[in-house]
């Protein structure tokens, strides 16, 4: 059946204001982004939010139902888009030292992203607020380490299924690895903001953090 002029204008009218919608939304996460990570959350208003996005309270109030939503998915959408840039597809090891140079990659790519000051003032955020929104905790959690994880240990079995490791659980040997490269910087740099990780300790740790795995986990 073949639509009228007046429906296909009417769609043409609907996919204007979804596409507007759209782009208010994402106007308005950029602007609280930089608000939250600037003046923290309890200094942070709704009202701020508006002017700093140039849009009326309403529209704000008509994407999120309340602060805490409106923090809730930044925090998801910041921290997904991190995990997304440190999923890069690996390359289908042969050897063990093959394996360790995938390991030591992902590595890399793990601390190069999780230490970006932007990442880190997020991080102490919703610590700073998730005893009152739970929410943000789950919602970081989920969308970033978790989801590495996650993505890690489907390689590691793969390597396993191989012979290339003898692992009887890859989500736990996957999250092993995780804090064996994420734990001593990142606890440095979320209570010391002056911390910096330089290149040759990058490296050291990075490879002390292989060695400790393979030695655990080889076949």
């Amino acid at each position: 059946m073949m639509c009228s002029i007046s429906e296909m204008q009417h769609d043409a009218t609907a996919r204007t204001n979804s596409g507007r919608s759209e782009q208010k939304r994402h106007t308005i996460l950029q602007s609280a982004e930089e608000l939250f990570l600037t003046r923290g959350f309890n200094g942070t208003s709704m009202d701020e939010v508006a002017v700093h996005a140039n849009v009326s309270k309403q529209t704000v109030y008509n994407q999120f139902a309340d602060k805490a939503s409106l923090f809730v998915e930044i925090v998801q959408s910041m921290t997904a888009r991190a995990s997304d840039r440190v999923q890069t597809e690996m390359h289908e090891p042969k050897t063990l030292a093959q394996v360790a140079t995938e390991l030591s990659g992902h590595a890399e790519r793990l601390l190069t992203i999780v230490m970006t000051p932007k990442l880190l003032r997020l991080r102490r955020l919703v610590i700073a607020e998730t005893d009152r929104f739970p929410e943000l905790g789950r919602a970081l959690y989920d969308a970033g380490p978790g989801r590495a994880i996650a993505g890690l240990a489907v390689h590691i079995q793969r390597w396993a299924d191989r012979g290339l490791l003898s692992i009887s659980d890859a989500m736990v040997a996957a999250t092993q690895f995780n804090w064996l490269v994420m734990g001593e910087p990142v606890n440095k740099a979320m209570f010391r903001p002056d911390y910096v990780l330089s290149q040759a300790e990058r490296v050291r740790h990075i490879d002390q953090a292989v060695r400790v795995f393979i030695a655990a986990y080889r076949s």
